[in-house]
């Protein structure tokens, strides 16, 4: 297999993860207690609330906004963001370059501790592969799930792979004012 190939199916596993994750947040159906089970037949047809607005899907390059605070690499710019997101009605989940926890913490980090340290499942956590970049994974994870990506990393070099990227509002810039996270979205 060639390394598109590799990519592609990682991309396709992730995608299936965080739509197993938004299967697994469903609210579940209350059960009805003293009924007795009545037959397929004499059952009125069960009635059908409309789907309810799945919430908005972004993607955080931790590799990026772990240094938004001073250009030092901190866990705090990504907590603040996933908290800002997720107040805004986002699901947000995190990508780190493989030397990613060399940055933060001197040595290699697996999504667990990841996780772990920003308070979140390792289920929304994912450090690439060693030797390989995590731009085209996060772009074609975003990609397919029409997530918004918050970076500061423009993809210049993926624009051509990935063009929907180059639509305003799909990659969000963000800063650190004041003590504290800013995203320029609405």
């Amino acid at each position: 297999m060639n390394d598109t190939t590799v990519l592609g199916l990682f991309a396709v596993l992730l995608l299936a993860i965080f739509l197993l994750l938004r299967w697994r947040d469903r609210p579940e159906q209350p059960k009805r207690s003293g009924q007795k089970a009545a037959s397929k037949r004499s059952r009125p047809a069960p009635r059908r609330k409309p789907p309810a607005k799945s919430r908005p899907q972004a993607v955080i390059d931790g590799s990026n906004v772990m240094h938004w605070n001073d250009n030092i690499p901190r866990f705090a710019p990504i907590s603040q963001v996933l908290r800002l997101l997720e107040s805004r009605g986002y699901q947000a989940g995190v990508m780190f370059d493989a030397n990613a926890g060399y940055k933060l913490a001197g040595r290699y980090m697996n999504d667990f501790e990841f996780g772990r340290h920003l308070g979140i499942g390792k289920d929304r956590v994912m450090v690439v592969p060693k030797g390989t970049q995590a731009d085209p994974f996060l772009l074609r994870y975003a990609s397919h799930a029409g997530a918004i990506v918050i970076s500061n990393d423009r993809f210049r070099d993926w624009l051509a792979e990935f063009p929907d990227f180059a639509q305003p509002g799909r990659l969000v810039r963000g800063d650190w004012r004041n003590g504290a996270v800013w995203l320029d979205m609405p």
